[in-house]
């Protein structure tokens, strides 16, 4: 079943044909394509055609449960939204334009699906941004190793003390990404309300620039 099919994708900054990066951004529930393509336009990125790709979820929400609900309740949501930027991954590489031109990411809801996206389809990516998220499924879920990010930057970005995203969460995935070989930065704020901080813009920005510039040897 198909939840999210013919919803809105949403386009900014360069086309496709033009672009040396694509970010991929992810919402977060009751946001909006617009909300991330407005964070998009914050990044630092003057020199760096970019296309911001933004879709949106059906009703505002990727899954209707808690990233923490046993993985069956927030079916079949999770498989719907995941299949939706395995679509969009996919045109992208029809285009020509390789995973490691691609950087993913997501505020809150939307990053928690950018993480799981990525611990499930493994490969080298341009980056990849969780912002407020974690992997999905409850605390200690066992998960098999099914292949390497291949030393992918992967920041993420976090408040200790944020209402939806409990800490234990952050940390377990940043242990998850170091273990399928991610180069992670985890950055936690204290205090920090569930937001996006500049600090967090800059390092997306970061993410983007070394995408841009290719694989260090």
């Amino acid at each position: 079943m198909r939840i999210h099919e013919g919803q809105p994708v949403l386009h900014d900054g360069a086309p496709l044909a033009d672009a040396s990066v694509v970010l991929l951004l992810l919402h977060g529930r009751g946001g909006s394509g617009e909300d991330m393509l407005s964070l998009g336009r914050e990044l630092s990125l003057a020199d760096v055609p970019v296309a911001l790709v933004a879709p949106e979820a059906a009703g505002g929400t990727w899954y209707p449960q808690r990233f923490l609900a046993p993985l069956a309740q927030n079916e079949p949501h999770l498989t719907s939204a995941l299949g939706v930027v395995a679509e969009l991954i996919e045109e992208m590489l029809a285009r020509g334009i390789s995973r490691e031109r691609i950087v993913l990411g997501g505020f809150s809801q939307g990053a928690c699906l950018a993480l799981e996206f990525a611990a499930r389809h493994p490969h080298r990516y341009g980056g990849i941004a969780g912002l407020s998220g974690a992997l999905i499924g409850p605390s200690g879920l066992k998960r098999d190793i099914m292949g390497s990010l291949d030393r992918t930057p992967v920041f993420l970005g976090c408040s200790d003390v944020d209402a939806h995203i409990p800490l234990a969460s952050v940390k377990q995935t940043t242990e998850f990404f170091r273990k399928i070989h991610a180069d992670v930065e985890e950055r936690i704020y204290p205090g920090m309300p569930h937001t996006v901080n500049a600090e967090e813009i800059a390092e997306v920005s970061n993410l983007v620039q070394r995408a841009s510039i290719g694989r260090a040897p």
